[in-house]
């Protein structure tokens, strides 16, 4: 079993790494590892499915280029490949006085990552889009739409297949061996030879990066976003997507409404800890894991600065009042009656020792090896210009 590169996770950044090899060294041999038995089972198939515009993220960011760039990759791929898409815009809304400033900062923010066309609008204006939504004023951002991650992560694979990559389902890595000619990826299965390892393993993938860097001083910490969906009759109530102001002193972006791809509004997420790496309801619990992120300094850091809103976060977790009264800030006619449950995801936020909680894009490389330790939103979006860049790097290491 011997391949020029072995990535593991078929994820849609591994996927997309996959595919940006493939399409610049057809000649390469490239093995996809994934312990799931089909490709996009965590992150992507449970993504809500929006196309970020990249109107949040810091100017000069890893999270803002590869968004931008990846954003019109993704667009022409799904052009050409017929992928389902909608580029339906959003709005982003101010509903009291106070969110107001902070509508001009993300304002200011998308115009310095080059987005044109984003613009003020008022109540009146807002209510032409949405004519459900209460809000002062809001930000129109035309870009943003929703898409089939699933179906785009799965057309990455069959053409890294058409070429010549192997996806290898239901084989679980249990460690990496590295010497100066190869790595040595051990399995359940089998043991592959690589000239180099691409670790994509999202919400595993510090573990798997302490196999090569045990220095590592980062840890994924899992928090499950849960939704409920609209019921078929209230679902006028929603015409695209609609986000809130998100909270500046909590690192998500608030409840909101999305149109999804395959018909249906989601409207959530919220964001809870979840007591399993892979725990989309609130009663999966894998005892290890959970004491495993109770006792990182790190995260008793993050508890210790946002035990309120995580508290609230928990208590929407389990009251649906408590929920909808949270939709009502965006949509006041949303009633008790008008939800039912809906799917959740769990998003893989690396953490260090200190309490940061890793706010970028992180890449490491040691020899033989990438780790993508840090992936978050809008990975899926940016995914063809992340993995365009680990396939630049990819190609240094391997000549």
């Amino acid at each position: 079993m011997n391949y020029d590169i072995g990535i593991i996770g078929a994820g849609i950044v591994g996927l997309a790494t996959a595919y940006q090899l493939s399409q610049r060294r057809p000649e390469l041999k490239i093995a996809i590892i994934e312990k799931e038995k089909r490709a996009a089972q965590h992150q992507t198939g449970h993504n809500s499915g929006v196309i970020h515009s990249g109107i949040y993220y810091k100017p000069g960011s890893a999270k803002a280029l590869n968004c931008r760039r990846g954003y019109q990759y993704l667009l022409e791929f799904a052009r050409e490949h017929n992928i389902r898409h909608d580029v339906c815009g959003k709005v982003i809304v101010a509903t009291n006085e106070k969110e107001r400033p902070q509508l001009d900062g993300i304002l200011e923010r998308g115009r310095a990552n080059g987005l044109e066309g984003i613009r003020k609008i008022g109540r009146e204006e807002l209510r032409e889009i949405e004519p459900h939504v209460n809000g002062l004023e809001a930000i129109w951002v035309p870009q943003a739409g929703i898409i089939s991650y699933k179906e785009a992560a799965q057309k990455y694979l069959e053409l890294v297949q058409q070429q010549n990559g192997e996806a290898f389902f239901g084989m679980k890595v249990a460690d990496i061996s590295i010497n100066k000619q190869e790595a040595t990826i051990h399995t359940n299965q089998q043991v592959l030879h690589c000239r180099l390892v691409i670790n994509c393993a999202g919400l595993y993938s510090d573990k798997i990066a302490r196999m090569t860097m045990p220095e590592l001083d980062i840890q994924i910490l899992p928090f499950r976003g849960e939704y409920y969906e609209l019921k078929p009759g209230r679902q006028y109530l929603v015409n695209n997507l609609i986000y809130p102001v998100p909270n500046p002193n909590f690192p998500f972006l608030g409840v909101h409404y999305t149109r999804m791809i395959d018909g249906g509004i989601e409207a959530g997420p919220n964001a809870v800890l979840a007591f399993k790496r892979e725990g989309y309801s609130r009663w999966d619990i894998n005892s290890s894991e959970l004491m495993e992120t109770l006792a990182f300094p790190g995260f008793q850091k993050i508890a210790r600065r946002y035990w309120r809103d995580g508290l609230g976060e928990m208590y929407r977790s389990y009251s649906k009042r408590a929920f909808v009264k949270a939709l009502q800030h965006l949509i006041p006619e949303v009633g008790y009656e008008d939800l039912q449950r809906g799917g959740a995801g769990v998003r893989a936020m690396a953490c260090d020792a200190a309490g940061n909680l890793i706010d970028d894009f992180l890449i490491e490389r040691r020899p033989r090896v990438i780790h993508v330790l840090n992936a978050p939103s809008p990975a899926a979006t940016a995914s063809l210009a992340i993995g365009e860049t680990i396939a630049g790097m990819a190609m240094e290491m391997v000549g």
